[in-house]
């Protein structure tokens, strides 16, 4: 007997990923929750960068590769967003970015939208597309 939904296939539910996004600002790198979905919330993360094409790439590693950096936090104690205070590597990242002159108070930033691939866990994001900006600091304010 025939099967009533022979021929038929299976929607595949792919959530599609946000924006991807890194902001650089003087003393962190942000990676957005997009950005960690698409990698897949890994412990550790290689940053490569391309000298020729200024593009930064986002790759999951292990704690046990040379040049790994923390990254996500286990299931349950993620935030909305993965800040890497590495000094070297915010060093290397600025060098493609210039930040703006930031008034009292605020901070500076460049943010670059990143370009997904799932299918090898990578997020590449190119320098060329990065938006300037200045915004309000966080956190406890000085005391005056």
């Amino acid at each position: 007997m025939a099967s009533l939904l022979q021929g038929f296939e299976e929607v595949q539910l792919v959530k599609p990923v946000g924006k991807t996004v890194l902001t650089v600002t003087d003393s962190a790198i942000r990676f957005n929750k997009a950005t960690a979905e698409a990698l897949g919330f890994p412990a550790y993360v290689k940053v490569l960068i391309n000298d020729k094409t200024r593009q930064i790439a986002v790759t999951p590693t292990t704690a046990k590769a040379g040049n790994a950096i923390k990254f996500s936090k286990p299931e349950g104690k993620r935030a909305a967003s993965v800040s890497v205070k590495e000094a070297t590597l915010i060093e290397a990242v600025k060098a493609y970015l210039t930040l703006p002159e930031a008034p009292e108070g605020e901070i500076a930033y460049q943010s670059v939208n990143g370009t997904a691939y799932p299918e090898s866990k990578t997020v590449i994001f190119d320098v060329a597309n990065a938006t300037a900006g200045t915004m309000k600091r966080r956190g406890r304010k000085k005391a005056a």
